[in-house]
């Protein structure tokens, strides 16, 4: 098959044969229709990330059709459109039992811990647990923008910062992870605040459902801005880029007994941001975190799209080939993509 192949840490990748997977036991093969890059993914080819052996195939926000089931595979045949958690899950460790797979004790993530989706095919494993199914009027493009961005940004504005109308919420960053996270909040009837350093990405918040646009480049003390803007603070503050800086903002704008949330990636530089505990306390703040969601958490998520409450396929900001894949991964850490990039053809 067709792959994107990287051999050494920051070194440009290769378009790439490479062997067809093999349906594992429990698995499928999926035919890959589309797939987002995403950050992650960049963090992965600079070498941030433990699990990856090289050479590697990196992707692991997809969505596409089972082409071989493997044995011991029930509920699943060829033809079924399907898409996947970015963190799969077991099944049966005590923290699945909880019902939290997207923490699995043992779990393995595509384009991770084993070769990705920027290839014509990929394999999943443990099906029953992880694979998700596409309603018809859910598109390939739609779900694989849930990838990662939007499932977790899902899971963070309402499982975690339970997020209710009329509560401020402020994001910090408008890329993929903010602009998924403002869709969520604003249809959640939330009066939401976009944190950008683009102009360009701020109108594209305005679009997602932003009520009110920072630019940190020319407002000068963000969480001044937002404490006086909201008469308080927000109850819900999301770092969806990933810095020191933003972390720092996120937590300092937050109203008495407001929420954190963390979901942009502290890789590399960035790792063990300065947090201002002394907010913490005095204010009774709460910091969690959001990493994916599980499998049996999306269909309520998949309803507000079907109705029309949310829309992730808008978020879209470029489809390109497998081909063009080589640069885009390489260079997303210059922030120069207004919403996702999505591969749709190989």
């Amino acid at each position: 098959m067709k792959a994107l192949l990287f051999e050494s840490f920051q070194k440009q990748p290769a378009i790439t044969q490479v062997p067809d997977p093999i349906a594992p036991e429990n698995g499928v093969v999926l035919e890959v229709k589309a797939t987002g890059i995403c950050r992650s993914d960049w963090h992965g080819w600079m070498g941030h990330d433990s699990d990856i052996l090289l050479p590697h195939v990196p992707g692991h926000e997809f969505a596409g059709v089972i082409r071989e089931v493997g044995k011991g595979v029930k509920n699943w045949k060829v033809g079924d459109r399907v898409t996947v958690p970015f963190v799969c899950a077991c099944g049966t460790c005590q923290t699945c039992q909880s019902g939290n797979q997207q923490i699995c004790d043992d779990q393995f993530q595509p384009g991770f811990t084993h070769w990705g989706s920027f290839a014509e095919y990929v394999s999943v494993y443990r099906a029953e647990t992880n694979l998700i199914r596409l309603p018809e009027t859910v598109s390939f493009e739609a779900a694989a923008s849930l990838g990662c961005r939007f499932a977790t940004s899902y899971r963070g504005i309402v499982a975690q910062g339970k997020v209710t109308g009329g509560q401020w919420v402020a994001v910090h960053g408008s890329g993929g992870v903010g602009l998924s996270a403002i869709m969520i909040a604003s249809a959640l009837g939330a009066q939401v605040i976009a944190v950008d350093i683009s102009e360009e990405k701020l109108a594209l918040a305005k679009a997602s459902g932003a009520n009110y646009l920072l630019n940190a480049k020319t407002e000068a003390d963000i969480p001044a801005a937002i404490l006086e803007l909201t008469q308080g603070g927000a109850h819900v503050s999301m770092d969806a880029l990933g810095s020191k800086i933003t972390c720092f903002n996120s937590v300092s704008c937050l109203r008495k007994r407001g929420k954190h949330i963390q979901v942009g990636l502290m890789a590399g530089s960035e790792t063990n941001p300065p947090i201002p505990m002394h907010l913490v306390i005095a204010k009774e703040l709460e910091i969690l975190g959001s990493h994916g969601m599980q499998a049996h958490a999306y269909p309520e998520m998949m309803q507000m799209i079907h109705v029309g409450k949310l829309s992730p396929e808008t978020l879209i900001g470029r489809r390109i080939s497998l081909n063009e894949a080589v640069q885009a991964l390489m260079h997303m850490d210059s922030f120069s993509e207004t919403g996702m990039t999505m591969i749709t053809s190989f």
